[in-house]
């Protein structure tokens, strides 16, 4: 369910999860009021505040905490797809100081590593389906391969700079593939949801003389807490949906990378001759 309004456009979710949850939250005090009397409800108004003055506190610190949490794990997956370019960038330039067999051999593998990431990587990210292996794996492995291999050794130095480099693509890659299933657990979305309905729902028991006003602040606070649930579910997966990150930064290294090659991985341009 969660994925569901996740990978479908912002308006849709926002329908859904605002729109919908609000009208069911203006029905709430009516069809109390239906079958409870209104003096009954009155009587409780006092102590009924106090404790609703505790729920609202203990549901909106769970609510912060869970916007802060995905929040930064978003923020986390833009820096790491920026140092996957980054640190794929520096790879392709560093293999300028190997001998012309490795060097093609490297910059192949990493032109074509960029591309399957944001032709293979990204789709299946967005669907949920990412997966460690594929394309993208086996140019990373062909990266390994030409840099131990024994024609790269005679260039100690840079090749360790180059091995380096190519495990920070290799962290960047798994982490932005483990940030992609989201990071909420089940388990708090089951307590965001349930207390959202516990703290609306304790407005349907105040006794408010007049029933219009206590449908229109019960849907205020439908609407704000509903809001930041859209929030929490928009950014929860960084990789779906309307409010994503793009492979932006991959996209600007490949085009560097083609721009110094004349569109070729192998070659070199004639300026880095």
């Amino acid at each position: 369910m969660i994925y569901f309004l996740t990978s479908h456009p912002l308006w849709l979710s926002g329908a859904m999860i605002i729109g919908l949850g609000t009208l069911l939250s203006m029905l709430g005090p009516a069809l109390v009021r239906r079958y409870v009397d209104i003096k009954r409800l009155t009587a409780n108004n006092e102590v009924a505040g106090f404790k609703f003055a505790t729920i609202g506190v203990l549901y909106a610190v769970l609510l912060a905490l869970a916007i802060i949490v995905v929040w930064q794990k978003f923020s986390d997956a833009e820096v790491n797809v920026v140092r996957e370019a980054g640190a794929a960038e520096n790879l392709y330039r560093l293999s300028q100081g190997l001998n012309e067999k490795t060097g093609v051999a490297v910059r192949d593998a990493v032109a074509k590593y960029l591309k399957v990431t944001m032709d293979d990587d990204w789709p299946a990210m967005d669907r949920g389906t990412a997966v460690a292996g594929g394309a993208a794996k086996q140019a990373l492995d062909a990266v390994y391969a030409a840099l131990l291999s024994p024609d790269a050794q005679s260039n100690g130095t840079v090749v360790a700079e180059m091995l380096r480099q190519l495990d920070v693509v290799t962290e960047a890659r798994r982490a932005r593939l483990v940030a992609s299933q989201g990071a909420v657990p089940d388990v708090i979305w089951l307590v965001l949801l349930g207390g959202a309905a516990v703290t609306i729902g304790f407005t349907f028991f105040f006794g408010a003389e007049i029933l219009r006003a206590q449908v229109v602040m019960t849907a205020l606070l439908a609407m704000v807490i509903f809001s930041e649930l859209l929030i929490i579910i928009a950014i929860d997966r960084p990789f779906t949906g309307a409010v994503k990150v793009e492979p932006n930064a991959l996209a600007a290294a490949l085009a560097d990378v083609q721009s110094r090659t004349g569109g070729s991985p192998g070659r070199i341009a004639p300026d880095q001759k």
